[in-house]
């Protein structure tokens, strides 16, 4: 009969835990002079942020809470003015580090919210939750401030798709976890390594590379287990979240990211090594825009291009 490791058995036992583990009041007694950033990446995401902003600043904001970014990842629409103005500091993505050419994607924006925020502790929350409590916030930063030893703590929750209870995890389930049970089974306990909900510590986040687009959950994990060890990690229970799901051509997409950004940790760890290096285009097909076209041929670039540790450059002297 298959079981999981003993390890990862007892690291599911040590280091999972539940958002309710945790009061309020039990966490801004522990805070002491500690400080707490909460960063969200957001691109067009004005029906949500300003409801997600509002609720941490009323519930937490002054208490558990020191600093809320919104990082405006080139919205189209008036996600900036929304945060604004539900009490948000807001900075576009390309005006942090402007010497530095802008990279596209979900994981710059995230490595820009470290950058311009100042909190020992960084939690990072998506915009586009429609279904957003302050439990979020404080279930990760549970473990942080109650447990010294813990680096970065991870979110998972039931993702609802149609009748499926958990079935919006379809990167997760197809791309992910297979590929982390195959090449770094220490992390096959992580009940969703792709979550877009996550804290750490300061320090911690400053000493790794961010990959520039969606690679940067899954690069986040290996990077850490390897400069930090599995007993610095954990993960919290937050419920449930409810949030526009992606096409799946898109989702094609994201996992030929997350692929590339395993594929370059393989190699950087030495965990494999290939002479031939993986293709980085990806082909996919539409419906076709021409009279007589069934289908036409989309090709994108998925070449993972990431971020320093920030505390490897001087990069606050970059004007």
């Amino acid at each position: 009969m298959l079981q999981v490791s003993p390890e990862i058995g007892t690291w599911l036992a040590r280091r999972s835990g539940k958002a309710g583990d945790w009061t309020t009041q039990e966490l801004v007694a522990a805070k002491r002079a500690t400080t707490v950033s909460v960063v969200i990446p957001a691109r067009n995401e004005e029906a949500t942020v300003g409801a997600i902003v509002t609720a941490i600043r009323e519930d937490l904001g002054g208490r558990l809470v020191d600093e809320i970014l919104v990082v405006d990842s080139h919205s189209t629409d008036a996600t900036a003015e929304v945060a604004a103005a539900a009490g948000a500091a807001v900075v576009a993505q390309d005006s942090v580090f402007p010497a530095l050419e802008g990279l596209r994607g979900k994981g710059e924006a995230l490595w820009k919210g470290v950058a311009a925020t100042t909190g020992d502790l960084v939690v990072f929350v998506d915009g586009d939750l429609h279904d957003f409590t302050t439990e979020y916030v404080t279930g990760l930063l549970g473990p942080l401030l109650t447990d010294p030893s813990v680096a970065y703590v991870k979110g998972f929750y039931h993702r609802p798709l149609g009748t499926e209870a958990d079935g919006g995890g379809r990167v997760t389930e197809l791309v992910a976890r297979p590929l982390l049970n195959m090449f770094w089974p220490e992390l096959s306990g992580f009940v969703q390594p792709l979550a877009g909900e996550y804290a750490g510590r300061r320090e911690v986040l400053e000493s790794i590379p961010f990959v520039a687009n969606y690679g940067v959950e899954i690069g986040h994990l290996i990077d850490l287990l390897e400069r930090y060890g599995l007993d610095a990690l954990a993960q919290v229970d937050l419920g449930h979240r409810a949030h526009r799901h992606q096409s799946t051509q898109a989702l094609g997409r994201m996992s030929g990211q997350i692929m590339q950004t395993l594929f370059d940790r393989l190699e950087r760890y030495d965990r494999l090594v290939t002479a031939v290096p993986p293709a980085t285009t990806l082909a996919q097909f539409r419906r076709g825009t021409s009279p007589g076209v069934e289908r036409e041929i989309v090709l994108t670039d998925l070449t993972s291009p990431q971020r320093p540790p920030l505390n490897s450059l001087a990069l606050r002297d970059i004007a």
